[in-house]
């Protein structure tokens, strides 16, 4: 079989929702679904590194807050797992996936941390969202895609307000989008209302990433010591993601009052 993406499969399994391929490069390997987007992308000899700059983008949150636990949704390879896992020693981390065959590849083949800070669910992201206990995660990072196109759910009020509930008072939301949302859209004013802060992230790719934080905060200055930090922890230039924030919306300090 030809491929669209020109790496040697290493493995390939199937499901009911169709194929599951691993491919290896040099210094790469990459998931995919369908053999032209890359799902998940590592660095074979360091696992724990995001490749992907949106993945590096997701991570943008610790700038502001350390979660003491973190939910992906949408596990793919397990690249952000293995990042948080490697960069927070303490911190708990629950994975939602909905296919089990891609959970299983990752633990083989990108070697995804199978350890007690660890925990997979094999769901779709809203029940699971639904049985999580108020306030009991600091971050979420939603990476809902099939084969071709994200997931609709991910841009849904109903998807939001359950992530805003599951969501501790220093919280955030980090969503990868495949389309710009519209600054007065639908999306964008419904984050407003429910979070303090309301940042997006455009990547190379035009790709995009959308955050949402509880608490209102400041953007360090790129020669911020604490940026220094997390890039000795984690090697993913943070100054110059952090350059790339785009405030969208703010809470003012009378709403947040009036609101809390």
């Amino acid at each position: 079989m030809k491929f669209s993406l020109n790496g040697s499969v290493t493995h390939e399994t199937f499901d009911a929702l169709g194929a599951v391929r691993v491919l290896d490069y040099r210094k790469h390997r990459v998931l995919t679904f369908d053999s032209v987007f890359e799902q998940s992308k590592i660095a074979r000899k360091k696992p724990w590194l995001p490749v992907h700059e949106y993945n590096r983008a997701m991570l943008l949150p610790l700038a502001f807050h350390e979660p003491a636990h973190a939910t992906v949704l949408g596990v793919g390879g397990g690249v952000m797992i293995s990042a948080l896992h490697h960069m927070l020693p303490a911190c708990r981390i629950h994975g939602v996936e909905l296919r089990r065959a891609v959970a299983e590849v990752a633990h083989e083949f990108f070697a995804m941390p199978d350890d007690e800070r660890v925990r997979i669910t094999i769901s779709d992201a809203r029940p699971a969202l639904q049985k999580m206990a108020p306030g009991s995660t600091d971050l979420i990072l939603a990476d809902l895609y099939n084969a071709d196109r994200m997931s609709p759910a991910q841009a849904h009020r109903r998807f939001v307000d359950q992530c805003h509930q599951a969501l501790s008072d220093e919280g955030w939301l980090a969503l990868n989008f495949h389309l710009a949302p519209a600054r007065d859209g639908t999306l964008i004013r419904h984050l407003g209302r429910l979070f303090a802060e309301v940042f997006l992230y455009r990547t190379k790719s035009n790709n995009y990433v959308i955050y949402a934080g509880k608490q209102p905060v400041t953007i360090p200055p790129s020669n911020d010591p604490a940026l220094e930090a997390l890039e000795k922890r984690l090697p993913i230039d943070w100054s110059g993601l952090v350059e790339k924030l785009m405030p969208q919306l703010r809470r003012s300090a009378d709403k947040q009052q009036a609101t809390a």
